[in-house]
């Protein structure tokens, strides 16, 4: 299934996913007072009601 209303409001959910994710981030980052090092992530999508997960893992550097 493929729309412009779903793709849009999709990539809006998307958008906000990974700007508040940045802030929290870098917040975290900032009041932990970490430098140095990596930290690794992992991210779970879930959908309310529906049998649906999605992980995505990975590391992120912080020099």
């Amino acid at each position: 299934m493929t729309n412009d209303t779903f793709n849009m409001s999709m990539r809006k959910f998307l958008k906000q996913v990974g700007v508040t994710s940045q802030q929290a981030l870098e917040a975290h980052v900032r009041d932990a007072g970490l430098t140095s090092g990596s930290l690794s992530a992992k991210v779970v999508l879930t959908l309310d009601g529906q049998e649906f997960e999605h992980v995505v893992t990975g590391k992120i550097d912080l020099d």
